[in-house]
């Protein structure tokens, strides 16, 4: 499937957000997700289902001091 990430294009083999974040080496625990201008509660991330030409926009947090 084909969907834009972070605003580049890419071809993904997953079927709901927490698929793709996994994918990408993310930490579901440190992540927001944005899918198609609307935010993806945490709760929600495996069972919302992506789809073809989605927009998704990810943020992590990395820990410093």
């Amino acid at each position: 499937m084909r969907l834009t990430v972070n605003g580049e294009p890419r071809e993904v083999e997953v079927e709901t957000v927490a698929a793709l974040v996994r994918t990408l080496g993310l930490d579901l625990r440190k992540v927001a997700v944005e899918r198609n201008l609307e935010i993806v509660p945490k709760s929600l991330f495996d069972r919302i289902a992506l789809a073809e030409g989605d927009r998704i926009e990810i943020v992590h947090v990395i820990g410093g001091g």
